[in-house]
C-alpha cells in the first residue's frame, strides 16, 4: 500500500479527497499545518506529499523545499494541491521540483490518476546509485541529487543506453547503430565529441574508456 502525506486546512476538501484516496487503496495521513508536516516527514517517509500553499505554519511551498533538501526523503512525489493560479508560484513550485500542480477545485478521480501516473513514471525511472543518480525516461533528463543535468538529446540517449546495459561496451560503430539505425553518414569520431561534452556536465566519471574497444557505463564511480 503506498503512503500520502495530505497537508489541506479546508476541512471539506481534506475529508472528501482522503476518503477517495483510502477507496483507492491508499495509506492517507493528513495535516492541516505545515510544521507539523516537516515534523511528520521527519519521523516517517511517504510515497507522495500533497501539498496545499496555503496553511497555517510552514506554506507548501516550504514544505516542499523541505522535502527536496532533506536527503533521506528527497525523492519523495510531490503534488501540489492549491487555489494559488498566479504563473509565479507555479514556476516556483516547479523550480523546487514538485511533480505536478494541480489548481484546486480538483475531482478526486482526477488527482487520483494523477497520482497513479507519478507513481507509475518514478517506477520507471533507474535509480543507480546512492549518490542519486536517476534516469527520467518520461521527461527525457537526467537528474543528479534532483538537479537535472541539462542533457542534449543525444547525450541524453547516449546515458540511458549506458545505464539500461551497465555490462555491457559499446563500440563507436555499436553507438552509431543505437543512436541513428541505418541514417547516419558521419564519422564514428562524431561519438567521441558527444562523449566529451557528456562527459563535462556528469559529477563523476559514470563513463568508463576501455582502449581500443568502446565505452561503458563505470560501475565504480
Amino acid at each position: 500500500m503506498k503512503s500520502i502525506l495530505f497537508l489541506e486546512d479546508e476541512i471539506d476538501i481534506r475529508e472528501v479527497l482522503s476518503e477517495y484516496l483510502k477507496i483507492a487503496d491508499f495509506s492517507v495521513t493528513v495535516t492541516d499545518d505545515g510544521n507539523e508536516a516537516i515534523e511528520i516527514l521527519n519521523e516517517k517517509k511517504f510515497d507522495v506529499a500533497i501539498l496545499d500553499i496555503m496553511v497555517n505554519g510552514k506554506s507548501g511551498l516550504e514544505v516542499l523545499e523541505f522535502i527536496r533538501k532533506n536527503k533521506k526523503i528527497k525523492n519523495t512525489n510531490v503534488v501540489m494541491l492549491t487555489a494559488l493560479e498566479d504563473i509565479n508560484t507555479q514556476i516556483e513550485a516547479f523550480d523546487l521540483y514538485c511533480d505536478d500542480y494541480i489548481i484546486k477545485p480538483v475531482q478526486p478521480i482526477l488527482l487520483i490518476k494523477k497520482i497513479e501516473m507519478i507513481l507509475q513514471r518514478r517506477g520507471n525511472n533507474y535509480n543507480l546509485s546512492q549518490d542519486g543518480l536517476v534516469l527520467d525516461n518520461d521527461g527525457f533528463r537526467l537528474l543528479y541529487d534532483g538537479k537535472d543535468l541539462k542533457l542534449t538529446v543525444t547525450e541524453f540517449q547516449l546515458m540511458k543506453l549506458f545505464i539500461e546495459n551497465k555490462k555491457k561496451v559499446f563500440s563507436r560503430e555499436n553507438l552509431i547503430t543505437s543512436l541513428y539505425d541505418t541514417t547516419f553518414y558521419g564519422s564514428t569520431r562524431t561519438i567521441d565529441s558527444h562523449i566529451k561534452n557528456l562527459r563535462k556536465k556528469l559529477p563523476k566519471e559514470y563513463i568508463k574508456t576501455l582502449v581500443g574497444v568502446g565505452y561503458k557505463f563505470n560501475e565504480e564511480a
